[in-house]
């Protein structure tokens, strides 16, 4: 096994030759991560568009209800198929002796106005208990009845309904009929993590995995993919020194990449381990939207680019109608192939950001 092995599987596994519709797309990946910046578009988007055929900017939330998926959190926040809310919920609350929320008052009221009322947006709430500011999870202030939808929602008895202008409409979820084995879940979404991030690096794979299964309670991240080894389920070689993991089912990929170039989102599936990213492309990408003007390197929402099965570069563009500036690392490869391809995906990214 070689680093180009290791290349070649990364972009195989991550990316589909042929993209099909997006439920297909959705049930193949379970977890599409979200990030609210549009810079040209949201992140969700942004990883779609390559998996999905015909793609537009939007498309996910257009079609939110009809594809049965929800808002929740795996190792970061996005869209989850509902086949992996049984091994999301519920979640063990860090206040709570019995795992069980909500604790207190506010929370329980907030919960029967929303079984009240169907679907609540949050403003109805602040109009209904008032406006009273409390210190959230950034370190600023957000509504209490806010904070208090947020954290029903994260422990599973609420869910989004919708989205309004961006702003997220909650109502009751449907709680699992039957609770599984918190060894069962640990191991499923482990599976799950290692197979978005095949072929992962152990120590990414095991702090990531233990962020998932944190609120299940009882084994380590580190002491899950231990078992997953020893049972066979997940794979493992170790090159130059670096352990890799990954479903033991995938199979590995038998024929050379396409002659393609992709635009990746700074949190696609194929760059999100930045550790692995340095090690397979030789070079450090750094997401830089929140660092200073300044001290960019590559620029506010750099997308790295994706050639063949080599990252050689980046990406911006601020938006739809924006001219796409390009950046190379060791600078752009020389022949007609490359030509052709960069222009064709400057062109896919202006129609999929353009109104469908």
């Amino acid at each position: 096994m070689s680093l180009a092995w290791l290349r070649s599987n990364a972009v195989a596994w991550a990316l589909p030759r042929s993209p099909g519709s997006l439920a297909d797309a959705l049930a193949e990946l379970e977890f599409v991560q979200a990030d609210p910046i549009r810079s040209p578009a949201r992140a969700q988007d942004l990883i779609l568009r390559h998996r999905v055929r015909g793609y537009r900017a939007g498309d996910l939330d257009r079609g939110y209800r009809a594809l049965g998926v929800d808002e929740d959190l795996l190792y970061a926040y996005g869209y989850t198929v509902s086949r992996l809310r049984p091994y999301l919920h519920p979640r063990h609350h860090p206040r709570g002796t019995d795992g069980e929320f909500p604790h207190d008052a506010r929370s329980e009221q907030v919960l029967d106005f929303v079984r009240e009322r169907g679907i609540v947006h949050s403003r109805e709430l602040q109009a209904y208990f008032g406006h009273r500011g409390v210190v959230n999870a950034w370190g600023g202030t957000s509504s209490a009845t806010t904070v208090a939808l947020e954290e029903l929602h994260r422990y599973g008895l609420l869910r989004v309904a919708d989205r309004v202008s961006g702003i997220r409409r909650y109502e009751i979820a449907d709680l699992p009929e039957i609770v599984l084995d918190p060894d069962e879940r640990r191991r499923a979404l482990a599976l799950r993590v290692a197979r978005i991030l095949a072929p992962a690096t152990e120590s990414t794979l095991a702090s990531t995995v233990n962020r998932v299964i944190r609120s299940i309670g009882g084994a380590t991240g580190s002491a899950t993919i231990r078992e997953l080894v020893a049972t066979g389920e997940l794979s493992a070689d170790t090159v130059d020194g670096v352990r890799y993991l990954w479903p033991a089912d995938l199979v590995p990929a038998d024929r050379p990449p396409q002659a393609r170039v992709r635009f990746l989102a700074p949190f696609d599936p194929l760059v999100w381990d930045r550790k692995r990213f340095g090690l397979l492309w030789g070079w450090d990408y750094r997401f830089e939207a929140y660092t200073p003007v300044a001290q960019r390197v590559r620029g506010y929402y750099a997308m790295p680019m994706l050639w063949r099965d080599r990252v050689i570069g980046w990406a911006n563009c601020a938006g739809p109608g924006s001219a796409v500036e390009v950046g190379y690392v060791d600078g752009a490869p020389k022949g007609r192939a490359f030509t052709i391809a960069l222009d064709a995906e400057i062109q896919r990214l202006q129609t999929f950001l353009s109104p469908g």
